[in-house]
């Protein structure tokens, strides 16, 4: 996976059979400058996934013309109902070894940090954000582009179906939305591989997204069909929650 200097929704929407989107964009950062084109710094991958300690790399790369400064800045972050990330320092609880903190990136160069990380409690997950700052002389505009490689370390035990906990999955007709809530009741981190709804002349299929411990989501996903949808479908590594719909006039 590869992201570029610019920002998709986490819960991108898609239909089966069209070539899945890029997932998950936590806070890029972008800064644009009115009549400035667009950068072309890139990052990848852009989520990277280990069982207790991380012994990893992502690459840099300059597509520009002219070669770029990078600062790399490990940050912790939480996520909230709506799927936004909140960032913050990184906790003294995770311990991130990198290859490099700063790099010079000349034009269309592509450089590989390496990294190794362990947190004192699992699960953990942290961002490594990519600070690219042109290298230019002078008092000209300065655009800062900010692209993050994010890493989930988890925990050995697989988490249980009854700790997943679901309710108000409803179909809005006045929204043309399926709303959804759903809670991690466990201690352990998982992942939602992917949102499917079913009822209409195709399923709809929505991208996956992270369910920290202790933390509860909601989720919206258009829906565009004629018929209202039959049920939602969320998937998991090693099972599937399966929900009925209801319709409400909103």
């Amino acid at each position: 996976m590869r992201i570029t200097s610019s920002c998709g929704q986490d819960l991108a929407v898609r239909i089966k059979g069209r070539k899945r989107a890029a997932l998950l964009c936590v806070a890029a950062g972008l800064a644009f400058w009115p009549g400035a084109t667009m950068f072309a710094q890139t990052i990848q991958p852009v989520i990277s996934e280990y069982t207790v300690k991380a012994d990893g790399r992502f690459d840099l790369t300059n597509d520009t013309l002219t070669p770029v400064a990078v600062v790399l800045e490990p940050k912790s972050f939480s996520i909230g109902l709506d799927g936004k990330g909140t960032f913050r320092p990184l906790d003294p609880s995770i311990h991130v070894e990198l290859s490099t903190m700063s790099v010079r990136l000349e034009p269309h160069q592509t450089y590989y940090v390496f990294y190794k990380a362990h947190a004192n409690t699992l699960p953990a997950w942290f961002t490594v954000y990519a600070v690219f700052s042109p290298i230019q002389k002078g008092d000209g505009v300065k655009v800062r582009i900010m692209l993050p490689h994010t890493v989930y370390l988890y925990q050995k035990k697989t988490i249980a179906k009854e700790a997943i906990d679901v309710q108000n999955v409803a179909y809005l007709t006045g929204r043309d939305t399926i709303v959804c809530d759903l809670d991690n009741l466990s201690p352990s981190l998982v992942r939602v591989q992917e949102v499917s709804v079913a009822g209409g002349k195709a399923p709809v299929l929505a991208n996956g997204f992270p369910l920290l411990p202790h933390s509860p989501r909601h989720l919206e996903i258009p829906w565009k069909q004629a018929s209202p949808p039959s049920y939602v479908v969320l998937h998991f590594p090693h099972f599937d929650v399966k929900e009925p719909v209801s319709v409400k006039d909103q």
